[in-house]
């Protein structure tokens, strides 16, 4: 996500990390990136009482595209969504779009994938189109799968915090709405999602099977369900970059723009 100033240049919105993912559910303003990552059975509260069949090894989905640019398209993906923070806590009041006046504690920015799989096909052309989602919005219950896809798969969520306030003297005279996607999106109805199956062995299917919920599946530094690491050795897993571009400071265009597309 970038900022648009008044005078054309852009710069890089910072992320932050989410509330109480510390150890036993404290905070941890240490942890490096901002993206929270859930594997829910049915939704944010309830474990529910059918099985979920654990993504496959090679299994991978896509939601959301970044082509879509109006308020209709944006209406076939339910499950992707922001909100404006008024603190790190905030949910709720979720929006199609980006928010339209200042957010006192920054964007959080919401990918709910799917979770209906048509039980044959780890992916399909579009990636899509071998999943089926339920997801009216938010971490609600969700509905029964369809015949065409009647195998329930965990509800995979991402939440990413965008620190927007150092921005917030910055707003436009004219009101207008000054946050874009890096693909040149001033809307946000284009904003999508990947996921790649990667777990070891059958760790996911067996938390799956567990009643346990948050930190009771496993808290940083503390065994649960599953072995964990601390915040510490988290932030020591880091992808390099490997394109040579400036992406910090003030931009005069967005990273990539006019590059070609091999």
């Amino acid at each position: 996500m970038y900022f648009r100033h008044e005078n054309g240049s852009y710069k890089k919105v910072p992320q932050y990390p989410n509330a109480q993912l510390g150890t036993e559910g404290r905070d941890a303003t240490d942890i490096k990136g901002g993206m929270t990552i859930y594997y829910t059975q049915k939704d944010f509260n309830t474990n529910g009482d059918q099985h979920i069949t654990a993504f496959q090894p090679g299994f991978r989905m896509t939601v959301g595209n970044p082509a879509t640019n109006t308020v209709e398209g944006a209406k076939a993906h339910p499950g992707l969504r922001y909100t404006c923070l008024q603190t790190i806590l905030t949910r709720g009041s979720e929006t199609s779009e980006f928010p339209a006046k200042p957010c006192p504690a920054g964007i959080m920015a919401i990918h709910h994938f799917p979770a209906c799989w048509d039980g044959k096909n780890l992916d399909s052309p579009d990636h899509q189109s071998h999943m089926y989602s339920t997801t009216k919005g938010g971490f609600r219950v969700a509905d029964p799968c369809p015949s065409s896809h009647p195998v329930r798969m965990p509800q995979l969520a991402y939440e990413t915090m965008w620190n927007t306030t150092a921005f917030k003297d910055m707003w436009p005279k004219d009101g207008s709405q000054p946050f874009v996607w890096s693909y040149m999106d001033s809307k946000g109805y284009g904003t999508h999602a990947d996921y790649v199956f990667g777990w070891k062995g059958d760790s996911l299917q067996r938390v799956m099977n567990n009643s346990c919920m948050f930190h009771g599946c496993g808290s940083p530094g503390v065994q649960g369900v599953l072995k964990t690491q601390t915040v510490a050795e988290m932030n020591k897993c880091a992808v390099q970059n490997t394109v040579t571009e400036e992406t910090e400071g003030w931009l005069k265009e967005l990273p990539g723009y006019g590059m070609e597309m091999k």
